[in-house]
C-alpha cells in the first residue's frame, strides 16, 4: 500500500512540475519544493524526536541531498522544458534498472537474476525504444530525455547510500535533513533565476502541492520503504 501511495503521489508530481515551469525556472521549482517540504516537516519531526542522531551522519545526509534530491530535481525540471511530463515520468522508470545494474558491484542482496534479470533487459530495451521513437525528432528533446535519465541514476545511487549508511536513522528525521541540505544547495541557482514578474496562481499552487505532498510526504514514505524492503524493490515505484 505504501508503494502504491508513493506511485500515485510521484506520478502526479511530473504534471505539477510542468505547470510550475510555466512561470518559474527549473532551479526555482526545485528550490521551492524542497524548501516547502522542509518547512512543513521540521516541526513534526522535532515534536516526535526524529532529529536526534542526525549530527553524526551530516556528511552522508548532504551527499544524499546532492545526488538524490538537488541534482535530480533540477535535471528533471530542465528535462521537462523539452519533453512532456508523461514521458518524463516514464523515463524515471530507469531508476530500478540503474539500481539492478549498480547492484552487480555494490550490493549482492539487490542483484537481479533469472526472470528479474529478463525484466531489466526488457526495461533497457523499452528505454532505447522511447529514445528512438519519441525523442528522435529534436536535439533539445533528446537532451531533455537524457537529463531525466541522469536524474534516475542519482536516485539509484542515493538509494544505496541510504540503505548502507543511513538505515539506522528515522525516515522523518532523514527527510528533514536531506531537504534542508538540498534547499541550501539550490538557493543560489534559484536566486540567479528569480522571475522578473510575479507567477500566476496555477504554477504557485502546483509547486505548493509538489513541495508538501510530492516531496515532503513522498520522501518520508520512500525512506521508510528503503529501510523495510531495500532500494531495488522500493524503486519499482517508478514502474
Amino acid at each position: 500500500m505504501l508503494l502504491l501511495a508513493l506511485a500515485a503521489i510521484w506520478g502526479a508530481s511530473y504534471m505539477f512540475i510542468k505547470i510550475g515551469l510555466r512561470d518559474l525556472s527549473p532551479a526555482m521549482v526545485a528550490f521551492l519544493r524542497v524548501a516547502l517540504a522542509a518547512i512543513v516537516i521540521v516541526p513534526i519531526a522535532a515534536s516526535q524526536g526524529a532529529l536526534r542522531g542526525l549530527g553524526a551522519a551530516t556528511g552522508m545526509l548532504i551527499l544524499v541531498g546532492a545526488v538524490q534530491v538537488a541534482a535530480p530535481f533540477l535535471l528533471i525540471g530542465l528535462g521537462e522544458q523539452e519533453i512532456s511530463s508523461a514521458l518524463a515520468g516514464i523515463l524515471v522508470a530507469t531508476a530500478p534498472i540503474f539500481t539492478a545494474l549498480l547492484a552487480i558491484w555494490i550490493d549482492h542482496e539487490e542483484r537481479s537474476q533469472g526472470v528479474r534479470l529478463v525484466g531489466i533487459l526488457i526495461g533497457i530495451g523499452g528505454v532505447a525504444l522511447l529514445f528512438g521513437v519519441d525523442l528522435s525528432g529534436s536535439g533539445n528533446a533528446l537532451l531533455g530525455g537524457l537529463a531525466v535519465v541522469l536524474a534516475s541514476l542519482g536516485y539509484a545511487v542515493g538509494g544505496f547510500i541510504v540503505k548502507h549508511r543511513l538505515s539506522e536513522l528515522k525516515p522523518l528525521g532523514m527527510t528533514v535533513a536531506v531537504m534542508s541540505a538540498s534547499t541550501v544547495m539550490l538557493a543560489p541557482l534559484a536566486l540567479a533565476s528569480f522571475p522578473s514578474e510575479p507567477p500566476d496562481l496555477g504554477p504557485l499552487a502546483a509547486v505548493a502541492a509538489l513541495g508538501v505532498f510530492g516531496t515532503g510526504v513522498a520522501f518520508v514514505i520512500f525512506f521508510s520503504l528503503i529501510a523495510r524492503v531495500g532500494p531495488a524493490k522500493s524503486f519499482l515505484v517508478a514502474y
